[in-house]
């Protein structure tokens, strides 16, 4: 949950940010800009990531955790800016999930049929093994491996993955709005995480929940889990002002990136065990 976690919190934040300034009247290409520039920075530093600079371009995996948040976080960016009404970002969720929905269950893979949910038959390899360059690191197995068929984070999961995204800036709308009391944020939050974990399990037995393949009932279920503990933990930082104990997980929190990179690095194993 934690790569969705961070997805939905990247969307949470948006209504604060872009459409804050947005609102004080910086030009929307201007911020698209900036975002496309922090989605191309994301992209080149998730290649860094896998190895590319040191094994080489010939066999590179260029899809990433940070390029998938990036690019989602972009197209979510735009979205909203130009979605005039929340009706209309209601819609683009809709069509992001149905979208993924009818592509994995009802169009056939060649040679395998339609709505075939595993490793070997499911529609996001063969659009990664169509249309990604470098390579692919996941096998039959769901195992990462030097020779893929598919990528977790290919082509139809990082399109899916926009969802999650979108739904994060439904929440944000709501911590934002000054219509409702602290409780009453708490409470819309909790109840529509519920009903989005309830929707997923509903779904479950028709439409799998699977991440490596980011479903659309692994959008409800992994959106549902984050409404419910930002309900949390809102209520507890800011309802209830408890946020002087939570001030380690602030500064991983404002930190994610540096963190995220720095263990991949650096040698933390080695370093913590000569000093402990």
């Amino acid at each position: 949950l934690i790569f969705p976690l961070f997805m939905f919190i990247s969307g949470a934040v948006i209504p604060f940010s872009v459409l804050s300034k947005a609102k004080k009247g910086v030009p929307k290409s201007q911020l698209i800009g900036k975002t496309f520039i922090r989605m191309l920075l994301l992209i080149a530093l998730g290649i860094v990531y896998n190895g590319t600079l040191r094994n080489g371009f010939n066999e590179a995996r260029y899809v990433s955790v940070l390029g998938q948040i990036g690019i989602a976080y972009f197209f979510t960016v735009l979205i909203v800016l130009y979605s005039r009404s929340l009706k209309m970002r209601f819609i683009w969720l809709a069509v992001i999930l149905i979208v993924t929905a009818i592509l994995q269950l009802f169009v056939p893979v060649p040679g395998i049929g339609a709505g075939v949910m595993t490793p070997e038959g499911h529609m996001n390899g063969y659009i990664d093994r169509l249309l990604l360059p470098g390579r692919l690191s996941y096998n039959a197995g769901g195992m990462i491996s030097g020779q893929g068929i598919y990528d977790a984070l290919g082509i139809l999961s990082t399109f899916s993955s926009i969802g999650i995204t979108l739904l994060g800036t439904f929440a944000g709308f709501i911590l934002k709005s000054v219509k409702h009391s602290g409780l009453k944020k708490t409470g819309i939050l909790a109840l529509t995480g519920a009903v989005l974990i309830v929707a997923a399990i509903f779904l479950h037995p028709l439409y799998p929940v699977i991440k490596n393949c980011w479903t659309s009932t692994y959008t409800l279920l992994a959106g549902g889990i984050s409404f419910l503990l930002v309900s949390l933990f809102y209520l507890l930082i800011d309802v209830r002002g408890g946020g002087k104990y939570f001030f380690f997980f602030r500064v991983i929190g404002m930190n994610p990136l540096f963190i995220y990179l720095f263990y991949r690095m650096v040698n933390i194993g080695h370093t913590s065990q000569f000093l402990f």
